[in-house]
């Protein structure tokens, strides 16, 4: 039988790839067989009349091992 589990990650960049590949990068630092990345959420932060940065919400999903 497989479990998976799902943790949710807020993680920033200069650009929304950037700000996905830091939170994926930052959660694979400390859990093991994650098998995939959804995005819930994309905003913006806004400095001087531009964009300054990307902010995602991401919900990783992993599996966990069984005893």
């Amino acid at each position: 039988m497989s479990v998976a589990k799902v943790i949710e990650v807020i993680a920033a960049g200069d650009s929304y790839e950037s700000a996905i590949n830091a939170g994926v990068a930052q959660a694979s630092s400390t859990v093991d067989n994650i098998e995939s990345v959804w995005v819930k959420d994309h905003s913006l932060r806004v400095a001087d009349g531009s964009v300054s940065e990307h902010r995602v919400h991401l919900k990783v999903t992993f599996m966990v091992k069984g005893s």
